[in-house]
């Protein structure tokens, strides 16, 4: 169901049910009962306050589009500098503006805190954490479990715990459900649990928070219709799931699907290239197909939170099961290799045209985000585009208008803290080759085409540039 009524199904939860879930809710005393009215109606009249966990590209426009529905929110994070900047009425990201955050803050309706104490204040506590890999490329759920724990120590009857972060199925009611559940409340009678897999596109101008359906699983049909009375006030519709693992199992379908699909098309890319066949144009044609064919593009390697990482939850926990996900990891192979064969391309088109070595060779690359228009380099493949290309001796230096600064980064400690270059058309005519590898809207492709000698275009940013020289290369 999408954005059904809850109500004609409000009544008969917590009399019984079916299944184990229901067994949870069948013995509620009438307090119980009473509970879960008061919520349910306290949900429809907008007149609770709703807690965020997390205020990064998940949370923080959660939170918009719940004050924008006329709920009042309590954002919590651990960096400081976020709870600064939103409490002055400032955006920290790029697609969210700020006067959209002043005008909330003014209205009193979003305030942010460091402070967990203040967890026990909220009706409703939604949980936007990150869920990396560790380095033996197993979940991390660290950031999960020690929320988790934070909740618990003040966790009261009567309130909805939300989790929106993608991990593997199991997590909420197999790690989740036994933290909350220490201190003697009980999932489904004295507060209630649900996953609902956040579906957030950082850039996406086609689609925000309110306009994309969120699927809601629950820790028992009570925790299903109360998260689903509060999603529906300010989603498109909420669509319904039988319990949390299988909501869990639909995010990792969601991004496996994409991996592979790109992998794919990564691999045909290797291929034409050797045919001397342009994947951009074999692309562009398919999709002139009205059915049975969806366009997915190259690139220089996967990035960002969602599609590096995802897919290793399902390959975790299948081995649990005696499963081996060969799709998935072969997919994910593919797409690791993916810098490897970019540097390689560079390094062949140097030898060719100006028999120069990676060694000594001074190389501008385009774009570190991970993803074009954002400000998020998290996971993006130009960090290990770049560690490769200094390890054969090259240097390298990097232009993004949008990550003026490298972030500091565990995995990449080595390029913390550098600084894009000013665009200058003649410092530009200095490097030896350009190197795109993120494809924002604004830079001047054409410039970069007429000023440099070689353009390694990894994203067909240069596709209606003129080249009368001959310097661009597709990788």
């Amino acid at each position: 169901m999408i954005g059904a009524e809850t109500s004609a199904m409000d009544a008969g939860v917590l009399e019984g049910g079916s299944g184990a879930d229901a067994a949870r809710t069948a013995d509620h005393h009438p307090d119980e009962s009473a509970r879960f009215d008061r919520l349910a109606a306290r949900f429809h009249d907008r007149d609770v306050l709703v807690g965020l966990i997390g205020l990064g590209y998940v949370g923080l426009p959660l939170a918009r589009a719940f004050c924008e529905k006329g709920f009042r929110v309590v954002g919590f994070d651990i960096d400081h500098t976020r709870v600064h900047a939103l409490n002055a009425g400032r955006s920290y990201i790029r697609h969210i503006p700020e006067d959209v955050i002043g005008r909330l803050v003014e209205r009193r309706q979003l305030r942010a805190t460091a402070d967990f104490a203040e967890l026990g204040k909220a009706d409703a506590i939604i949980i936007c954490v990150p869920t990396p890999l560790t380095r033996h490329r197993e979940p991390d759920l660290s950031y999960i479990i020690s929320t988790t724990r934070m909740i618990a120590r003040y966790l009261r009857p009567g309130q909805l715990v939300v989790l929106e972060s993608t991990t593997y199925p199991g997590t909420t009611t197999e790690v989740m459900r036994p933290i909350l559940e220490a201190g003697g409340l009980r999932s489904g009678h004295d507060f209630y649990l649900a996953y609902s897999p956040e579906r957030e596109d950082p850039g996406n101008s086609s689609f925000q928070t309110s306009t994309i359906p969120k699927v809601v699983g629950g820790d028992g049909e009570a925790a299903q219709l109360l998260a689903c009375r509060l999603y529906d006030h300010v989603v498109a519709g909420t669509v319904r799931v039988s319990s949390t693992e299988v909501a869990e199992a639909v995010k990792l379908v969601e991004n496996i699907f994409r991996s592979v699909n790109i992998a794919l098309v990564n691999e045909l890319k290797v291929v034409f290239d050797r045919m001397g066949i342009d994947i951009w144009e074999v692309i562009e044609a398919a999709k002139s197909k009205p059915f049975g064919y969806m366009p997915f593009y190259p690139g220089p390697g996967l990035g960002g939170h969602c599609i590096p990482i995802d897919p290793f939850y399902l390959t975790w926990k299948a081995r649990e099961y005696d499963v081996t996900t060969r799709f998935i990891e072969l997919a994910g192979e593919v797409n690791v290799a993916m810098p490897a064969y970019v540097v390689r391309k560079l390094w062949q088109a140097l030898d060719q045209r100006f028999r120069k070595s990676l060694n000594g060779a001074r190389v501008l690359l385009i774009g570190i985000a991970y993803k074009k228009n954002v400000e998020d380099p998290r996971e993006s493949p130009a960090f290990k585009i770049i560690e490769l290309l200094e390890a054969q001796g090259a240097i390298v230096d990097y232009y993004d208008p949008l990550v003026p600064v490298m972030p500091l980064m565990r995995d990449h400690p080595s390029l913390s803290v550098r600084m894009s270059i000013v665009w200058s058309v003649d410092q530009i005519a200095g490097y030896d080759a350009a190197l795109i590898c993120t494809d924002h809207d604004g830079i001047d492709y054409a410039g970069l085409v007429a000023a440099c000698s070689l353009v390694i275009d990894t994203r067909n940013a240069t596709r209606s540039v003129a080249d009368p020289r001959g310097v661009v290369v597709k990788a």
